[in-house]
């Protein structure tokens, strides 16, 4: 048994970390880690324990699970975005020299496409190994957070940002331990790994004219977090779920390099220079309810807490150049709500449905091209089917749709050119935002 349970770990390991790999989202943070809790709005994370999982959504349910299982899946994300009421311009006391106090101020043009976010899978892998009543282990690899945006090359709003892609993968081995009937507790240790880059085109007025100076900066991180859950259940029929998952400290180091042709013109070439980021993903909390209320009806609430407040800037850095970007962000904590259900229509088959309300981090003072995002509802919907009872088939659906909103960006820059300092430029960009996305989530779970 012991050989056996190492090699379904070690295969499940691999596997989850090759798929994991390709993970990325169109928000910071990120839900998609159980098809089965997608199904009801993933209401009942901490409380409802389906399949294996439960290790990202609380570790103290492993000790519930009746025997050991692997869960593997994931989730296509299709995002829409419409951006409407787009200005954009640049403004310098250079312009009002050149055309002798005339205008200082330039329109930017360029398009809104608004196809900024790619198709993605979100995909993930548990395994959970109940060792007898009382003490169980597991290991789960997924993706907590994760952001990408890439605008069109021609992007009206390309002096605040073009590109932007934050990816965290986590490993996490988890033990869990049922004290008596009613109450379990787990932990799990984290190991989480971060990738970011950022693009951007910084307007520049150098001997040669007006350019704009493709800055991009990238670089990554490993680092350590935790999380805990307890399980309480009163009666039989009722049970509570809380669980803590750790702020993760991150230093991002790598390079920043800039390039545009009249760079190349005056013999300068490539800019570059390393680059830092100090990068803190939130810690958050869960609480939810599952109530059993017949024997085929199963009903669930929860609520989640994010302290996002500690993302307050995108502060970039480099050994020689300093600053190289300077982007407030000033998120404030956030809460989430949600409420679902589950119906055992037959011995095979069971259907789901839920309902998210979700506050954003955002403020309309600071919100960014880069995550131009809002409150957000979502609409889900899902089923299991057990054609055996070692094998469960998860599918889910959700929509969500946003609140519409609006973006506004100032930046000034000025770029050093051949050890000059080039006259100050200041950009500005405004937008209306819509988005919606659709979610497609399929998952496997086996029990040995």
């Amino acid at each position: 048994m012991k050989n056996k349970f190492n090699r379904l770990s070690l295969a499940v390991a691999i596997a989850a970390a090759a798929l994991a790999s390709q993970a990325h989202a169109g928000g910071y943070q990120i839900n998609e880690q159980s098809v089965s809790g997608q199904g009801y709005g993933h209401a009942g994370r901490s409380s409802n324990v389906n399949d294996a999982t439960i290790v990202f959504g609380n570790p103290a349910g492993m000790s519930f699970l009746d025997r050991a299982q692997v869960t593997a899946g994931g989730t296509y994300l299709n995002v829409n975005s419409r951006i409407r009421n787009a200005q954009a311009s640049q403004s310098s006391p250079v312009f009002s020299e050149a055309t002798g106090g005339m205008t200082d101020t330039f329109p930017v043009e360029g398009s809104n496409d608004g196809d900024m976010v790619p198709g993605t899978l979100v995909p993930f892998a548990f395994y959970a190994h109940p060792v007898n009543e009382q003490l169980a282990f597991g290991f789960g690899v997924y993706a907590p957070f994760g952001s990408k945006t890439d605008y069109e090359s021609g992007f009206q709003g390309r002096n605040q940002g073009n590109y932007t892609e934050v990816r965290v993968i986590s490993a996490q081995p988890t033990v869990s331990y049922r004290f008596t009937d009613q109450f379990s507790v787990g932990v799990g240790v984290t190991y989480n790994r971060v990738d970011g880059e950022l693009h951007r085109q910084v307007p520049a007025a150098t001997p040669l004219g007006l350019t704009e100076v493709d800055s991009r900066v990238e670089g990554d991180d490993e680092a350590w977090g935790y999380n805990i859950g307890v399980i309480y259940q009163p009666i039989p029929e009722t049970t509570l779920g809380l669980t803590y998952r750790s702020k993760v400290d991150y230093t991002l180091e790598g390079d920043f390099r800039a390039t545009a042709p009249e760079l190349d013109a005056l013999g300068i070439g490539t800019v570059t220079d390393s680059a830092s980021l100090d990068l803190t993903t939130p810690e958050t909390v869960n609480f939810s309810i599952t109530q059993q209320m017949t024997d085929r009806l199963k009903l669930m609430a929860g609520a989640s807490w994010a302290r996002w407040s500690r993302f307050e800037r995108i502060l970039v850095t480099g050994e020689e150049r300093g600053e190289i970007t300077n982007e407030e962000q000033r998120y404030s904590n956030a809460w989430a709500f949600s409420t679902g259900g589950e119906y055992q229509l037959n011995p095979q088959l069971v259907l789901r449905a839920g309902v998210t309300i979700d506050k954003t981090p955002t403020n309309d003072l600071t919100r960014s091209v880069r995550i131009p995002s809002d409150d957000r509802r979502i609409f889900s919907i899902g089923a299991g089917w057990s054609p055996t009872d070692d094998l469960t088939l998860d599918f889910a659906y959700s929509y969500l749709t946003e609140r519409g909103t609006q973006v506004e960006q100032t930046k000034t820059d000025s770029f050093t050119v051949a050890g000059q300092q080039t006259p100050p430029i200041t950009s500005n960009y405004s937008a209306d935002y819509k988005n919606e996305a659709h979610g497609f989530g399929a998952q496997l779970t086996y029990r040995f």
